[in-house]
């Protein structure tokens, strides 16, 4: 399917829209002040060892901690049965990671010690002898041609390793090859040395920024057009692609229009759309996606959508939309870990294996690993997306103010009567003689009009006088009683 990548270049973040037939696909977005650390590699010392858990907690200079599980350490990764963790790691010894997965919510980064550095073509594994190349490619002669090379190549490069063809690697020459991969040896050499040299914790390999990432993991031959709006971030990205994808320059154009160009996509109200837990359907039905800390589920709705025929035939044709539509929202929203779909129920068998496979299809086009289970008797779809990094919502969103992420408010008549049984405690507790209310404006007229006999009925039984005031910085769930 042909696409194009859409860079919008600001001094304060980097975002990169993936257009598939006119529609936005996926978002990328990077800012400047919390820069991604997603394949970054540290110099970290031993936090904590937990044996229990057959992990460490390792000190690589960010905000949290990150988790090493025993699995992830070069050490371990060909034995059949695990060592313990207090036999390979120390509390305090130093080591050299690499960010797998970026911090999610409350989690810190995950962490590996088998590093892998990626360029254009191939990904060089320094502490593994490997040559191999990716499932993706299909030619059987093209992949037997690559191992080859790579073969090669590693039997000849002194400082060892091995190394993974990419999928654009089809076609590439042995000399390309040779050059990513002595390039990336010599980035290898150079973190080794670092090691030696530095005191942890400390970054010693950063990943490229976004702008330049994109053009190397996310172009290929199906990518039409790259537009890029910055003139200087389109000399970094021109001067990037004629030193190691010359193929690019012909695709990289300078987007100097007046009008922005996320709006000319309209890119800008899909990701306002995308913010939202309801997803409109063409038909009149609808999606409703709620994360949750274990999970997120998607429920899908008839809504308006009545159909033309009869119920199943209705059913079938608002499921098998709402696949493409499921497909399409995870990898806008970057949803990842484990989505529950609850499909409206359909009795025709044929019907549910269609809806499945539009799924399956959907979700084909996606480039993060993706893992379904069968439908359940239920309606029920498991899927399980790999998580990277944060998913949209996160990362341009924080838990209310007002309801702390709940997504609902208690209602003026909720916090009326907490008022009621506070003012009864107060005054058993404490000789006032007067009482005054502050609340948000919804509140005082709930007490004054709809409450208004409460209100007395409260004053007769204390016999002090109840004075109510508005306060405009107030919440609704903000009240304040004060004695006096």
């Amino acid at each position: 399917m042909s696409s194009e990548l859409l860079v919008n270049v600001t001094p304060q973040e980097t975002r990169v829209a993936v257009i598939e037939n006119g529609m936005l696909q996926e978002l990328y977005l990077e800012r400047e002040a919390t820069r991604g650390i997603l394949g970054n590699i540290y110099v970290g010392r031993v936090a904590r060892v937990m044996s229990g858990m057959q992990a460490a907690f390792i000190d690589v200079g960010i905000e949290r901690t990150g988790f090493l599980h025993v699995k992830d350490l070069m050490v371990a990764r060909d034995a059949d049965v695990l060592p313990p963790i207090s036999e390979v790691l120390h509390q305090g010894e130093k080591i050299i990671v690499q960010v797998v997965k970026e911090p999610v919510g409350t989690k810190g980064a995950r962490l590996s010690g088998q590093i892998s550095l990626a360029a254009r073509n191939l990904v060089y594994l320094p502490d593994q002898v490997v040559a191999g190349v990716s499932q993706r490619v299909e030619d059987q002669v093209e992949k037997e041609r690559l191992r080859a090379i790579l073969e090669k190549l590693t039997l000849e490069n002194v400082i060892g390793g091995g190394a993974i063809a990419r999928t654009v690697a089809e076609g590439a020459s042995e000399a390309e090859l040779a050059m990513e991969l002595e390039f990336l040896s010599k980035v290898w050499r150079k973190s080794l040395d670092m090691k030696a040299s530095s005191k942890p914790p400390l970054c010693i390999y950063e990943d490229l920024p976004l702008c330049l990432r994109v053009l190397r993991d996310f172009v290929g031959d199906e990518v039409e057009r790259i537009r890029i709006d910055s003139s200087e971030a389109f000399a970094s990205a021109t001067k990037f692609s004629d030193d190691m994808v010359p193929e690019l320059s012909e695709k990289l154009e300078l987007y100097a229009g007046e009008r922005p160009l996320f709006d000319m996509y309209s890119v800008e109200d899909e990701i306002e759309r995308a913010l939202h837990r309801k997803v409109p359907l063409k038909s009149g039905g609808y999606l409703i996606i709620d994360p949750t800390e274990a999970m997120t589920t998607i429920d899908v709705n008839t809504g308006a959508y009545l159909g033309k025929n009869n119920l199943d035939d209705t059913l079938y044709k608002t499921n098998l939309e709402a696949a493409s539509a499921i497909a399409r929202q995870l990898r806008l929203r970057n949803i990842g870990g484990i989505v529950i779909v609850d499909f409206i129920d359909m009795v025709n068998e044929e019907h549910k294996r269609q809806v499945m496979r539009a799924l399956e299809r959907s979700l084909a086009r996606d480039r993060v690993k993706t893992y379904i289970t069968d439908m359940s008797p239920l309606g029920l779809v498991e899927v399980t997306r790999k998580r990277t990094r944060d998913s949209l919502s996160h990362a341009m969103s924080e838990d209310c103010p007002v309801c702390s992420g709940r997504g609902r408010v208690k209602s003026a008549q909720t916090v009326c009567y907490q008022i009621f049984r506070e003012i009864v405690r107060d005054f058993k507790q404490y000789q006032a003689n007067k009482y005054m209310i502050l609340a948000s404006r919804d509140v005082i007229e709930y007490l004054l009009d709809e409450e208004a006999s409460a209100l007395a009925d409260i004053q007769d039984f204390i016999e002090r006088p109840l004075r109510l005031q508005v306060d405009t910085d107030y919440q609704r769930e903000q009240y304040e009683i004060v004695l006096s």
